[in-house]
């Protein structure tokens, strides 16, 4: 709690020099690196203790403290709330604010510059809405610290927890003398040249030169990610034969399943050893044990299904059936952790032709939309990349609008769900039912932090109204506003969209695609919007991009309005029996 940096360090105002002044060349090379953040002027911070600091002294560790603590979808209500918030803010950034009242510009000012200020932590434990990463800006001290590749000092967020309170710990790599600037490295950690410089464009601003061409990566790459899921491969096995009339037993640990499937050849046991059909919550991980010791039981999951399921893993299967740039039912994305540069370079080309340069930043693995960012700033996106692994993806700029009577033109999505049948042959089908999810306000380009006119999924927002209209009634409103495009010929651009997306997610032997295991069946979500683009014949069609595809999906509404949905699941993925299932054929 001792905060006693200002004993042994000062902060320095660096002057700009006039041009018609003697200046040696060194002072020219420095002058032009302005490394300060910010358009104000620069400043840096040197050592002042008259002794120097010495790096193996014990009391050479400081607390920096933070100025502002915040999730990024509260930083605008805090900024315009606060009091006093703003103004330390536009300040510490050099930003002119002038008044008392937070106004509109100058908070938009503080939201584009926070980038180069902000540092990141998250916690390890809590539910998904406490791990969301939490940002933080460091005193007038801290945020004055500039960068260096051979900086002088270390920096790092401590949680304290008795007091439930972040610190910044600070302490020097060497041995310094008074006089010494005070220096870290922004892209601590990062040892690849080209990485490195991305990583610091926030603040040392350049045009990229690489192509942003995104080929699938190599097969080693898959083969990681089957070792980090610790996933075991099942061995070859026959596909096993039931007799017809085969009354299954089922071991589920999902209350949906136990309180709906009433088909009379399906009967439940509450011990796994005997069951037939496991039918899963959670992810299955060894396949080879059960392959071995039980090849005839089945299972409702498919081995690296993860290919589909998880968002970086379906953009790089996605583009073996639409090379480099993806397919067009997917939009353009890339890989933070290992397609950055790719993506600065697209981005910046973008800027340059003036085109459309929103994206939206999704975790890998998070649901729900938690910690999901709209921008069009390249700084923001660059820093996100190090709170937790990301895509970006285009963000759809001109999406195909539903008139709400009550609110006006709104976002919406629609889940479909498929069912996966078998990899070879591939078979694969789609509930005749599907799903849909408004936005609550009317779309436009901006406020891009405000959830209820950009996002759809309003069952977890706090205070939202979750709007609900059955497939059988959205498609007669829908056709009245779009007279020209009957749903039907819309559902069959949709499916083909997933056949073409199954049929890459199957084309390559396990663990490059899913894997053929004959005991295997899945049902999937498929999240989708529909966007305005041109055919090759220059006419305006409705595009489907799928947005994610869900492990093991909340089949709740399902259940309560179609209450012979698991009925019709299992009859046609358990028995092969498809009539009267509300399914429809796509593969």
């Amino acid at each position: 709690q001792i905060f006693d940096a200002g004993d042994y360090f000062g902060i320095m105002q660096v002057e700009e020099v006039d041009e018609e002044e003697e200046v040696d060349e060194e002072m020219e090379e420095q002058f032009k690196k302005k490394p300060n953040p910010g358009n104000g002027p620069c400043f840096k911070v040197i050592v002042t203790n008259e002794n120097g600091l010495q790096a193996s002294n014990p009391n050479s560790v400081f607390l920096v403290d933070h100025a502002w603590t915040f999730r990024v979808e509260h930083a605008r209500h805090q900024l315009r709330h606060v009091p006093g918030l703003l103004h330390r803010m536009a300040n510490l950034m050099g930003i002119p604010f002038h008044g008392e009242i937070p106004d509109e510009g100058s908070i938009e000012q503080v939201l584009q510059e926070m980038w180069k200020y902000s540092q990141t932590y998250q916690l390890s434990q809590g539910t998904a809405e406490e791990k969301v990463p939490v940002w933080y800006i460091m005193d007038e001290f801290g945020s004055r610290i500039q960068h260096s590749d051979q900086p002088s000092f270390a920096a790092a967020p401590l949680f304290y927890m008795p007091q439930q309170i972040a610190y910044t710990v600070l302490w020097p790599l060497r041995d310094l003398e008074t006089g010494d600037e005070v220096t870290r490295d922004y892209a601590h950690g990062e040892t690849d040249r080209l990485i490195r410089k991305c990583v610091l464009l926030p603040w040392v601003p350049e045009v990229l030169d690489v192509s942003s061409s995104t080929p699938e990566p190599p097969d080693e790459h898959y083969q990681a990610i089957l070792a980090e899921n610790k996933e075991k491969l099942p061995v070859a096995i026959n596909p096993p034969v039931y007799a017809k009339d085969k009354v299954f037993k089922v071991f589920t640990d999902i209350p949906q399943v136990l309180n709906s499937l009433t088909h009379p050849r399906f009967v439940f046991t509450d011990n796994e050893g005997e069951a037939d059909i496991l039918y899963n919550f959670s992810h299955f991980k060894d396949y080879r044990k059960l392959s071995e010791e039980r090849p005839e039981v089945m299972v409702n999951q498919f081995p690296c299904e993860n290919l589909l399921t998880v968002k970086d893993c379906l953009a790089s299967i996605a583009r073996r059936a639409g090379g480099p740039d993806g397919p067009r039912w997917l939009p353009r994305t890339f890989n933070l952790e290992t397609e950055l540069p790719q993506f600065i370079s697209c981005f910046q080309q973008r800027d340059r032709r003036g085109e459309d340069n929103h994206w939206i930043c999704k975790p890998w693995n998070l649901a729900r939309s938690l910690d999901t960012h709209i921008t069009n700033n390249l700084n923001s996106i660059i820093r996100h990349r190090e709170s937790s692994p990301k895509v970006v993806c285009k963000y759809i700029e001109e999406p195909v609008l539903f008139e709400r009577e009550d609110v006006g033109l709104v976002k919406f999505d629609v889940r479909y769900v498929v069912l996966l049948r078998s990899v070879q042959p591939l078979r694969l089908y789609s509930y005749d039912v599907f799903w849909l999810r408004f936005s609550n306000r009317v779309f436009s380009l901006d406020d891009l932090d405000d959830y209820e006119k950009h996002f759809t999924v309003m069952n977890y927002a706090p205070g939202a109204t979750l709007k609900q209209v059955h497939c059988e009634d959205f498609i007669p409103l829908f056709e009245k506003q779009y007279p020209e495009y009957p749903w039907t010929t819309v559902q069959a651009s949709i499916f083909k969209a997933f056949a073409e997306l199954f049929q890459a997610a199957t084309s390559k032997p396990a663990p490059l695609g899913i894997c053929d295991y004959p005991s295997s069946r899945a049902i999937y979500a498929i999240d989708l919007m529909l966007k305005w683009d041109t055919s090759r014949d220059g006419k305006r069609i409705m595009q489907p991009q799928i947005l994610e595809v869900n492990f093991n999906p909340d089949c709740d509404r399902a259940c309560k309005y179609h209450p012979t949905f698991f009925n019709d699941v299992f009859s046609t993925l358990f028995l092969d029996e498809t009539d009267n299932c509300h399914v429809t054929h796509i593969v």
